[in-house]
């Protein structure tokens, strides 16, 4: 159990100044009997989950707040020498918990574990499920003894269905004196020479990249196949660089480095792609009354190294792309841009996509995009006109031919 001197919350004030922090950052702090630290966390931290409703599946995300505290169920193990653990609590009955363990030279975060509560209508609105869950992971933070751990890039760590981001981070447990030591031990993200936040390099324009691959994408639940798709995707993501620079860069989904997988539920169908650090989020829906099938919402998590906030987030809920009727697919040649957010925009390339009442592994009849159906009003007009002129030409051709031989006929 934690000590009686108790755990505390410090603001990172040096971090406020410099404009560095985003979302809740704080150093959380677990205490010894003799009131000592023993371990110390520095980070901000962002959940990305999905939960059920009356009306299907919906995701959401949400950020560890600044009221969450160190509960005094942490602990500093025996002697600051065995198994120790650091337990955030926040909201409605949610904890987050990491569990350290050492030997001679290294120590690690061994276990993660997340624990949240359904009927938080606060961060879970019109949740069909009140239980309480709890997920869990292993981890590969780890670092050297009396060495602090750091990572500036986000950290991604899947807990079963929740997926949680640490951004600009740094841990240490078994501490010796008290405080974050000098020396760290740098995540595999950020490389032997970690990004700092004070004096980046300017970054060097990156050119355009071609048009990404397209590439077959299936979603399956126990009906059946609920999702067919076959696209190319594209990030179109503006963002400031730590040099201070606004830059707009676009970014392949490269299908040969990407799984994916889903859901299907009567009202949505969810497909989820990730790629290293990146996860993307496209959500279909149904509109009952006109039977009508649309691109719904569009989540995207990913790292930008150079970024001043290396963790992008981005999520809309309200879109209204790629329509066709249920029981028929869409299909578009012409380049889909889809503003997401002012920052994001999703660039799909060559779509022919269909959800729900899915026949198997075939599309259903096509509906095609306005584009492409203004792209064939060309060919047909000047079609159209060519024949109309080959037509005049063969008339007036044989006007002049009968006016011809009238003029030799025998008086």
């Amino acid at each position: 159990m934690a000590a009686p001197g108790g755990s505390r919350r410090w603001p990172l004030l040096l971090l406020l100044f410099a404009g560095l922090v985003h979302g809740a950052s704080a150093v959380f702090v677990v205490k010894d009997g003799n009131g000592t630290a023993c371990i110390m966390a520095d980070f901000s931290a962002a959940f990305l989950t999905s939960y059920d409703t009356q009306n299907g599946s919906k995701s959401v995300t949400f950020e560890l707040p600044a009221s969450a505290e160190v509960l005094n169920s942490s602990s500093c193990g025996k002697g600051n020498a065995s198994d120790s653990s650091l337990v955030i609590a926040f909201g409605r009955g949610h904890t987050l918990t990491l569990n350290f363990t050492r030997n001679a030279t290294r120590y690690s975060v061994q276990l993660m574990r997340f624990v949240y509560n359904l009927s938080d209508t606060g961060i879970f609105p019109d949740s069909s499920s009140k239980e309480t869950k709890t997920v869990e992971s292993v981890t590969d933070i780890k670092a050297d003894i009396n060495k602090k751990y750091r990572c500036v890039s986000g950290k991604q760590i899947s807990l079963h269905n929740v997926t949680l981001t640490l951004r600009d981070a740094t841990i240490q447990a078994y501490l010796s004196n008290g405080n974050f030591s000098r020396e760290e031990t740098h995540c595999e993200q950020d490389g032997p020479s970690p990004p700092t936040p004070t004096a980046p390099p300017r970054p060097s324009p990156t050119p355009a990249p071609e048009s990404p691959s397209v590439s077959k994408y299936n979603v399956s639940g126990t009906n059946g196949t609920c999702l067919l798709a076959s696209m190319g995707l594209q990030l179109n993501i503006t963002y400031r660089t730590r040099g201070n620079t606004t830059v707009t860069r676009e970014f392949n989904i490269d299908p040969n480095k990407t799984t994916f997988g889903g859901s299907c539920t009567a009202q949505l169908v969810t497909l989820a792609l990730r790629s290293g650090n990146l996860l993307l989020v496209l959500q279909f829906a149904m509109n009952a009354s006109s039977s009508r099938v649309f691109l719904q919402e569009v989540q995207l998590n990913m790292t930008l190294p150079d970024a001043r906030e290396p963790t992008f987030w981005a999520t809309n809920s309200s879109l209204r792309a790629l329509q066709a009727a249920a029981g028929n697919s869409y299909k578009c040649n012409a380049e889909e841009r889809v503003q997401v957010t002012e920052a994001f925009f999703l660039n799909i390339f060559r779509v022919w996509v269909q959800a729900f009442h899915v026949d198997g592994d075939r599309f259903g009849p096509v509906e095609e995009c306005q584009r492409d159906a203004r792209s064939m009003l060309v060919p047909v007009a000047v079609g159209g006109a060519l024949a109309a002129l080959v037509l005049v030409v063969l008339i007036a051709y044989l006007i002049g031919r009968k006016r011809s031989h009238a003029g030799y006929q025998t008086i």
